[in-house]
């Protein structure tokens, strides 16, 4: 029986296992959740008995998560090489559920109907987990051995900056520079896209000092919403004109500086107010050093405060520049391009994406990485779902990168 066909004949366990998982919440303590571990304790009872030579949890300590620890688990099947891994790296957290009232069924309550699977991180990224470690039942089930050692790696954290989860396994040395990995954390609806290279990260709070008073005397004081809305605008232009680079590899193809996040100034309505918080997430093309954004946001910052007497501080709350991009003749694009080819009878194009996948971490190491799946893009919204369709051969896919050389492929 060809590896596909084992796959196959696994689809009703692997629906299984994600309905089972996706009823543990697993949100990190950042976003008000208690952790993943009792996602993680989950997992390894249920690959328990499937047969991998080494199953492994590398825990990070965060006290704020519940047990104190921030899990991750990598399974290993040895391969006829043993000196090179291939890895498939998923993450088990995933976002809050948002509003409640938007959803149809309950996000933690996982409902399986006409042909897909809903619930909170079933696209995002619980598809690509379940379809990874199936992907390695598979080829355990085949009785050959991988063409390399097999290892999928179940990560907490990356919804909330990866510091628990991938780069906690980074700096454990895990990963060697003639390894071949894997993240499944983007994808198309046709599958035809595999991402090979991220943009830049930036994301900056600006806070506004003004000076509090009754707002029926504005005159009297110094209203920091104003100033920091006047100063926004003011910014974002500038951004957008200073860094205008175009890069067609991404899409969208230029650097993009969107204010997202604002802290809530003060409880009543009738005060000017005083201090206000916002902040931008910046995702920047390789062609512009993110180093050179603070300098323009400082500048347009001096000129506002002098003419509205506020003060304006941005500050750096998240900066990661973009890795080098993967070789798109790397081993792990090659196979992973052939084995798409058979499964989804598609030529897939390469591309690179706004990032925030574990991939930057891996690539930072100079070893190269590819993502790709196929994902009805549903993350982070309500009523998210995966489609069963898409696990199945999405899983296929990930035996079919580490059995390029068998006879089983």
């Amino acid at each position: 029986m060809k590896i596909t066909e084992i796959v196959e004949s696994l689809e009703d366990d692997m629906v299984k296992a994600m309905v089972e998982m996706l009823k543990i919440e697993a949100i990190s303590p950042e976003a008000g959740g208690k952790g993943e571990l009792k996602r993680a304790e989950f997992l390894q009872r249920w690959i328990s008995d499937f047969g991998f030579d080494e199953i492994k949890r590398y825990d990070a300590e965060d006290p704020r998560a519940e047990g104190g620890v921030r899990p991750n688990i990598v399974a290993t099947i040895h391969g006829k090489n043993r000196e090179r891994s291939i890895w498939i790296i998923s993450h088990m957290d995933t976002v809050p559920v948002g509003d409640i009232s938007k959803w149809d069924t309950d996000p933690f309550d996982p409902v399986v109907k006409e042909g897909k699977i809903y619930g909170r991180g079933a696209e995002d990224n619980g598809q690509s987990l379940i379809a990874s470690m199936y992907a390695a039942k598979a080829i355990i089930d085949s009785g050959d051995r991988p063409d390399y050692n097999f290892s999928v790696a179940f990560v907490s954290d990356e919804e909330t900056g990866s510091k628990y989860g991938i780069q906690h396994l980074v700096k454990l040395g895990l990963f060697r520079k003639d390894d071949l990995v894997l993240v499944p954390d983007h994808g198309v609806p046709e599958g035809n896209e595999i991402e090979i290279a991220e943009k830049s990260i930036y994301w900056v709070k600006v806070t506004t000092y003004g000076k509090q008073t009754h707002s029926s005397i504005p005159h009297t004081g110094i209203n920091a919403l104003r100033a920091g809305a006047r100063y926004l605008v003011e910014v974002d232009k500038a951004l957008h004109e200073r860094f205008s680079d175009k890069n067609e590899l991404f899409g969208p193809p230029v650097s993009t500086f969107e204010p997202t996040k604002k802290e809530e100034n003060q409880p009543n309505i009738n005060a000017v107010p005083g201090e206000d918080i916002f902040y931008f997430d910046m995702r920047v093309i390789p062609e512009h050093d993110i180093t050179d954004i603070m300098g323009v946001m400082n500048e347009v910052a001096e000129k506002v405060s002098k003419e509205t007497g506020a003060k304006i501080m941005p500050e750096v709350y998240r900066g990661e520049p973009a890795p080098a991009p993967t070789p798109a003749d790397s081993e792990v694009v090659v196979r992973l391009k052939d084995a798409v080819k058979k499964v989804r009878k598609i030529e897939p194009k390469l591309v690179g994406i706004g990032g925030g996948t574990c991939a930057a971490y891996v690539r930072y190491e100079g070893i190269p990485v590819a993502v790709w799946s196929t994902i009805d893009e549903t993350m982070h919204q309500a009523n998210e779902y995966c489609k069963i369709e898409n696990l199945v051969n999405d899983a296929k896919v990930f035996a079919l990168v580490g059995m390029r050389e068998s006879g089983q492929a």
